[in-house]
């Protein structure tokens, strides 16, 4: 009969061992690798301490803390792997599980709320035009809007929708940005062959905020040819004449230009928004952005400066070639474009 085998001794559990970026780096390279200063890490683990907290005793469980860190690495870069080799500890598994985890706890609509607010208050409001006007005279505006196209991994189902007029697929984007270069209001939903202007028209932004009048009158949106001129929305002449139509483009121009210097700004905070996202689902990529935003007006508020390396040179979006315009003035509602013709006749017939 033969001898039973040996029983084989289970090797113990290796863990690799993890810095504590917090104590063990300054504020500057702190910015610079996570994007938030050590206050800021902690201000933003506060927000969602509870969700992240894990109940069991384990000691190599990581904290909430640590799970902000990773997600901020991870942003940061748009590199998972980074997340793991640099010096965290956490296994690529653990990363992938961690960047969901803490992705859901941030991009609840009770966080994002806080710091993504559209101004509707008189005072408000009020205090959005002055900012606003003193770039380049131009009246009346709380907000400039564009879209911007991140790049995705063809997903699984509705592959066709997520295909842009540049041949890639992507989620367009709807943002507001305010003359402080901070976000007021952010749509990340729609696949990339959807027009900007379609999006607006189904955004509460129009159908409730403006629609239903809870924003004072003489408020305004300004936004490229690619959307509806409104009361409201604010858009170039295509043909300009000499005068007041030719002023209003000029401030027009520089007034606007807020928005794709801001969209340059987010995107260089957070270059995970620069390559091509390779999560699925395209709702995992909709939080990302959200988050992003979110982030970005936070470092906003604690006056948080985007690391210099990335940060060396000015950079606006860079946009896909601006969309096919509106139909003809013929076919098109009359009644923002004649708003239009009397608010550049009102504000814009002297050189500014």
């Amino acid at each position: 009969m033969a001898a039973p085998a040996p029983l084989r001794q289970r090797r113990p559990r290796r863990f690799r061992e993890r810095k504590d970026v917090l104590h063990d780096l300054d504020d500057g390279e702190l910015i610079k690798r996570y994007r938030l200063d050590r206050a800021g890490i902690i201000f933003v683990t506060d927000l969602v301490r509870g969700p992240l907290t894990n109940p069991t005793g384990r000691n190599q469980v990581l904290t909430p803390e640590m799970k902000i860190i990773v997600l901020l690495r991870y942003l940061a870069t748009g590199k998972m792997q980074l997340c793991s080799m640099d010096d965290l500890g956490p296994s690529q598994q653990t990363v992938s599980r961690v960047i969901t985890e803490t992705l859901m706890a941030l991009s609840s609509n009770a966080i994002l709320t806080q710091f993504i607010t559209f101004p509707i208050t008189p005072h408000e409001t009020q205090r959005k035009i002055v900012d606003f006007q003193q770039i380049a005279g131009f009246p009346g505006v709380i907000g400039a809007i564009d879209g911007t196209h991140v790049r995705i991994s063809a997903p699984s189902e509705f592959e066709g929708e997520y295909v842009n007029r540049k041949g890639y697929h992507s989620i367009n984007v709807q943002v507001i940005f305010d003359a402080k270069y901070k976000i007021t209001d952010i749509v990340a939903k729609w696949p990339g062959s959807v027009h900007d202007a379609r999006i607006l028209n189904e955004s509460s932004l129009n159908r409730v905020v403006f629609g239903r009048g809870m924003v004072p009158d003489g408020c305004h949106l300004l936004g490229d040819s690619g959307y509806p001129s409104k009361k409201w929305l604010l858009t170039p002449y295509l043909r300009p004449q000499p005068g007041p139509q030719s002023n209003y483009n000029r401030a027009h121009k520089i007034t606007r230009s807020v928005v794709e210097r801001g969209i340059g700004q987010l995107k260089r905070r957070f270059h995970v928004l620069h390559g091509e996202i390779r999560v699925q689902p395209p709702s995992k990529v909709c939080q990302i952005i959200k988050v992003c935003a979110m982030l970005h007006n936070i470092c906003k508020d604690r006056n948080i400066y985007i690391p210099a390396a990335e940060d060396d040179e000015e950079e606006v979006d860079d946009p896909l070639p601006l969309q096919p315009p509106q139909p003809p003035a013929a076919q098109r509602p009359r009644e923002g474009l004649l708003y239009r013709d009397e608010f550049a006749n009102l504000h814009f017939r002297n050189d500014n």
